[in-house]
């Protein structure tokens, strides 16, 4: 997935890449948006994350031009200009989401996840096998051994993104973010009311689900 990361502060910028392209993504950058403009117009971005404020040309103008242009890449806005009047103007222009700085950079993952799978966009293998657990991201059928178990949707993203980060403390925020969506909300109750069904159904099944919940962290899917 290749994405375009225009923004001018060269600590953060260069963090993100750094981070993103360690999760397997192919990441460019700009640190002005002149440049980044450019560059978005030369070239298809699954996803762009797009600062506002920009030396040379500002993100709002940005994103507009690249939507009158009919450039579809998914455009993450990222900046401490968060306004309620900036992110109605950034949503009527054309923005697919928004992040607040300072941010967690799980959320940033939890929020391209959710904007790519959108559009169903993620280009990875078609399958995600833990332990005796195998999920087909084609179908969006959920295995345990040979024996499918049936997951409403959310419970279904849950599975997905908890599949894709093993071994690591996911703290609520994040993954509620990741089962929400864009602007949506869901509380932490109801996340852990799907996580008790998604053990329930299992459970009937004979399996065992490798979730541990670390009281005040989060929950780690532990293989």
């Amino acid at each position: 997935m290749n994405l375009l990361i225009i923004e001018d502060s060269n600590s953060l910028r260069r963090s993100l890449s750094i981070g993103l392209s360690n999760l397997g993504f192919t990441v460019e950058d700009a640190a002005d948006g002149l440049t980044g403009l450019q560059i978005a117009q030369q070239n298809h971005y699954d996803l762009i994350i797009l600062d506002i404020m920009l030396p040379r040309l500002d993100g709002l103008t940005i994103l507009d031009k690249l939507r009158k242009q009919s450039n579809n890449s998914k455009i993450l806005i990222l900046s401490a200009k968060m306004e309620t009047e900036d992110k109605v103007k950034g949503l009527m222009l054309g923005a697919d989401d928004y992040l607040a700085k300072p941010f967690e950079f799980d959320e940033l993952h939890a929020r391209i996840l959710a904007l790519l799978r959108r559009e169903n966009s993620f280009n990875f293998d078609n399958s995600l096998t833990v332990a005796d657990f195998s999920l087909n991201l084609m179908t969006k059928e959920f295995y345990y051994k040979d024996t499918e178990i049936k997951l409403t949707l959310s419970e279904y993203k849950i599975i997905e993104f908890l599949f894709r980060s093993p071994n690591k403390v996911i703290d609520l925020d994040t993954l509620t973010n990741a089962v929400a969506g864009n602007f949506e909300y869901v509380s932490k109750n109801t996340l852990q009311v799907h996580i008790s069904s998604i053990r329930k159904k299992i459970k009937s099944h004979g399996g065992d689900f490798p979730l541990a919940h670390k009281r005040g962290h989060g929950y780690i899917l532990e293989i």
